[in-house]
């Protein structure tokens, strides 16, 4: 997964701040991590021989005392020139339990990369009381259709959503605007049993521009690969409060 401009912001943080490290043996590590409202936390590690927490478990705190709510993109970045480095195995479980829908910066032969937190941990296990808050996440030109109640429903492939309250964001939108609703349907098919009214097409709409849209955004998508059709509905269709302490700017 490509970044966008905003997320790459993420990984050049961290980055920044790895490179101030070195002096140190007990901080060695620098994660960043993205809220909502589009700022930016970062933090580092404290390194210590009764476990220590590691730059990313300390930057979610950082961005809990600041309010930020729901974390979109963290990433970590080591000293010494290391560059940017994945999560741990501990790091990857607490995310995924407190953050269930972040996408994580990792270091690929062909550059940083976003994965989804649980593609990190498959088959993982989930600590049924962690209560994470959940994000739904939009192309930013979606955004008048969803607040304005004319979209409805949106159609993914291999990106689980789940039932019940959620945030909605749209993605590198530059004024980081959300809605708040709830998920209220899930109906899982194959691609080539899709119709327009599984997908509540609106009007205008075809269910051609669709399957055309989803193949785009989902490359390799075959007529026997499942989708999820997804219905939601605005909470009062209301915009969400920005996280607290923040503004209409990074």
């Amino acid at each position: 997964m490509n970044l966008f401009e905003s997320e790459q912001r993420v990984v050049d943080a961290a980055e920044r701040l790895a490179a101030t490290l070195g002096d140190d043996p007990n901080h060695s590590v620098a994660a960043a991590a993205m809220d909502t409202a589009g700022r930016i936390h970062t933090a580092v590690n404290v390194f210590h021989f009764t476990g220590g927490p590691c730059a990313e478990l300390v930057v979610l705190g950082v961005a809990a005392a600041a309010g930020a709510g729901p974390l979109l993109t963290i990433a970590a970045a080591g000293d010494g020139g290391r560059g940017l480095i994945p999560p741990c195995g501990r790091c990857r479980q607490v995310l995924l339990d407190l953050h269930p829908d972040v996408l994580v910066a990792v270091p690929t032969p062909a550059g940083p990369q976003l994965r989804p937190i649980r593609k990190l941990l498959p088959d993982t296990y989930v600590f049924p009381d962690a209560d994470g808050s959940r994000i739904v996440r939009f192309h930013k030109r979606h955004y008048e259709t969803v607040a304005s109640g004319r979209k409805t429903v949106t159609v993914r492939h291999d990106d689980p959503i789940a039932l019940g309250p959620a945030l909605f964001v749209f993605e590198d939108d530059d004024e980081h605007r959300t809605l708040r609703g709830t998920v209220t349907t899930v109906e899982r098919r194959t691609f080539d049993t899709l119709t327009a009214e599984h997908a509540r097409l609106e009007a205008g709409a075809t269910l051609a521009e669709l399957r055309s849209g989803l193949l785009q955004h989902y490359p390799g998508l075959s007529g026997d690969d499942e989708v999820e059709v997804v219905g939601f509905v605005l909470e009062d269709g209301r915009e969400a409060a920005p996280p607290a302490g923040s503004s209409a700017t990074p």
